[in-house]
């Protein structure tokens, strides 16, 4: 009794210097022996905005599973709507978020990126365990999956990627599932299958995404080979459990979707399927700012002859990693020759491999079958180090067990040492510059905030989508969240989902001069108008100028600074903005014609907001044309509007005093014939087109009212 609580103990103390030691690496690599270090995020570039965005949006109650995603601060007047932009980690971002309440949210972050660590050398150290792996061997892999570099390079910008605790856990769950006699209902594998795969379910698509397929290998080789019920009851269960929670975790994708026909956020093609899919010689290059320069060399080399890159260098396995997928293939290849069974893991990395490889299954489903979604299979690349690491750890294991003890320890203390410190690079993130920029934002978002009412909206320029979205010169993508971070009570128009009928009244504006743009931005309430001079050539001189000379010359802003905020003077009775268009979705050609028109290629979605709580109405225009003549069914929701005959030349149809429900109205267009190939290049499939939309508010003799009118 007293030698087991012994054991138990001395595990546990284990675990804990391995926890501190995995902390102390991380606060070493990024600098952070002090509190006020603690209040500066590890990057403040690009995406990593987008993930403190999401973090500030948690910690502010926006970001909850079973709920709309409705970033309030964001996308002012409506709020930025991100059903349709799903948060992985949700729980996590909950959890973080209420930490950044207590701490701040930059120390939260960095909580958070600690945590990714820390945790991903516990799951580790038990799955090495389990396996009957010493534990100075178990501690060593540990170290270096949880520093592996193609997840810890990673940061803040993919900060869901780098929590990787559940890839040797999954892993763990699928070898019982495939190969344990000793899995049953009462053992404490179907602890570890059915907790993992909770965690899986709520963690990081990708994962899921792979996991399940070598789950499903799992139940394959069970139902043809050793045909355990018990191993098929819970390997399935399992399964459903994963599903169930990712379902939960991410139902508001298709509980709360508005816009069902509008364009996906993110936008997949067969082509990201080759760039970011996994190169196996992108696993062997170590990248060109590697600590030492005889290995950096070889990355250079590759940034000189290599013409088609992805997420470059991130596959990297780094030395211990590359020694486990050498060893492991010298294993099989042995196995192979004496016509013995391969071991499970060299099964397990062959599926990955054969899966998520250039010129792999990933690009024959996505030519074949359209199956796009999880284009960067490059990922894959952390199911490769665990799989590889947790072999190289358990026939180290095995092999020094003869040793003497103090070259066991010696011998594990190095391999930990060399391999964590040649895959951890030398910080590409200037921590000053981090630190000037944060501190301009914190001073710009309280001069912001005591020179504006509180849940005053601030509309911003340039104008851009959201998410992932091309910028206009020096601007970097997702940078208009920065004064949303550092401020409490301000609502922002940045942050509406691009191609969207809530966003197009704001695309509209994109073009409009001072003089159009600012007596709508006051009627509909804005406050203060916001201009990012990094988005201007001429850093936005003109613009200011034109503001100047219509008066407005009170501005907010910091010396050296790029952000300024010019107030206006919102209406007592603002009115939200109406979109004059239509919102283009699913079924149309991306770039119009020459001539301007948008061509379908199949059922045409359409969409519109209707801003107000009731019905409102409209004249409505389209403007459409046919590569034939034919007939073309305008339907809203299923229900029917009106047949249009359409010709090869440009016609307009008009509504007068069509009815728009509240919300978003989706509409679409649709022929019975079938569309015409006109060539073979892109674009050249279609049905009919349309050339202009255009919707005019008719007022409503009750009340006041205003319309807009204008082209598309």
């Amino acid at each position: 009794m007293l030698r087991t609580i012994g054991t138990v103990l001395a595990g546990h103390w284990r675990a804990g210097l391995l926890t501190l030691a995995a902390t102390l690496i991380w606060i070493a690599h990024f600098d952070r022996w002090t509190l006020a270090s603690w209040q500066l995020p590890t990057d403040y570039y690009v995406d990593a905005h987008e993930t403190l965005a999401r973090l500030k949006a948690a910690s502010e109650g926006d970001i909850v599973p079973l709920r709309p995603q409705v970033i309030e601060r964001l996308g002012a007047p409506f709020g930025a709507h991100w059903d349709a932009y799903p948060t992985p980690d949700k729980p996590l971002m909950g959890a973080l978020g209420l930490l950044a309440n207590a701490v701040g949210l930059f120390a939260a972050a960095n909580l958070g990126l600690v945590l990714a660590q820390v945790t991903a050398v516990l799951a580790f150290y038990f799955t090495a365990r389990w396996l009957r792996c010493r534990w100075e061997w178990a501690a060593a892999g540990a170290l270096l999956f949880a520093f592996t570099y193609h997840t810890f390079h990673r940061g803040l910008a993919h900060f869901s990627l780098v929590f990787t605790w559940t890839i040797p856990l999954g892993l763990l769950a699928v070898w019982l599932v495939a190969g344990s006699r000793r899995l049953d209902w009462r053992r404490p594998g179907v602890a570890v299958c059915f907790l993992t795969a909770v965690g899986i379910g709520a963690s990081n698509p990708y994962n899921l995404f792979f996991w399940l397929q070598l789950m499903g290998w799992a139940l394959i080789f069970q139902a043809f080979g050793a045909r355990r019920r018990a191993n098929l009851q819970i390997g399935a269960v399992t399964i459903l459990i994963a599903l169930g929670t990712f379902a939960i975790v991410h139902s508001e994708g298709w509980l709360f979707v508005e816009d069902t026909g509008a364009l996906p956020l993110l936008a997949r093609n067969y082509g990201g399927t080759e760039r970011f899919a996994l190169k196996l010689v992108e696993m062997f290059i170590p990248p060109p700012f590697h600590h030492w320069d005889a290995f950096a060399f070889f990355g250079h080399r590759y940034m000189r002859w290599s013409e088609w890159r992805g997420e470059i260098f991130l596959p990297y396995l780094g030395l211990a990693g590359i020694a486990g997928f050498v060893w492991l293939a010298i294993a099989s290849i042995r196995r192979m020759i004496t016509r013995q069974p391969l071991p499970g893991s060299a099964l397990t990395l062959g599926w990955v491999l054969a899966y998520a490889m250039l010129g792999g299954l990933t690009n024959i489903l996505a030519l074949f079958a359209g199956f796009q979604v999880f284009r960067a299979t490059n990922r894959a690349a952390i199911l490769v180090s665990a799989i590889v690491l947790i072999f190289l750890v358990v026939r180290l294991s095995r092999l020094s067990i003869r040793w003497p003890r103090w070259l066991q320890l010696g011998t594990a203390a190095v391999v930990t040492a060399v391999g964590v410190y040649e895959q951890i690079p030398a910080p590409d993130v200037d921590p000053a510059e981090v630190a000037r920029m944060v501190n301009h934002d914190r001073e710009f978002g309280a001069a912001l905030e005591s020179a504006l009412p509180a849940q005053a909206m601030v509309f911003q320029l340039p104008v851009l989508g959201f998410p992932e979205v091309a910028t206009p010169y020096q601007l970097n993508d997702y940078e208009h969240v920065r004064p949303y971070l550092t401020t409490k009570h301000l609502r922002f128009s940045y942050g509406t989902p691009k191609e969207r009928a809530r966003s197009r009244w704001q695309a509209e504006l994109s073009e409009a001069t001072m003089t159009e743009l600012v007596p709508q931005l006051e009627a509909a309430g804005f406050a203060a108008l916001y201009v990012n001079r990094k988005g201007y050539a001429d850093r936005a001189e003109s613009i200011l100028r034109e503001l100047e000379r219509l008066g407005y010359t009170e501005r907010i802003e910091l010396p050296a600074g790029n952000q300024v905020a010019v107030k206006l003077h919102p209406a007592a009775a603002p009115r939200p903005p109406l979109s004059r268009t239509l919102t283009l979705g699913l079924g149309w050609h991306i770039q119009p014609d020459p001539d301007g028109v948008r061509w379908a290629h199949e059922e045409g979605y359409v969409s519109y907001l209707n801003p107000y709580p009731h019905r409102v109405r409209v004249d409505f225009e389209l403007t459409l044309q046919a590569v034939a003549p034919r007939e073309v069914v305008l339907e809203r929701d299923g229900q029917l509007i009106r047949s249009i005959t359409v010709d090869t030349q440009p016609a307009t149809t008009r509504l007068a005093g069509f009815e728009l429900l509240p919300g978003v109205n989706r509409f679409m267009l649709r022929s019975s014939e079938a569309p015409i190939r006109l060539g073979q290049g892109p674009n050249q499939l279609r049905s009919f087109g349309l050339k202009n939309s255009r919707l005019q508010l008719v007022p409503d003799p009750t009340a006041a009212s205003s319309s807009t009118t204008a082209e598309h």
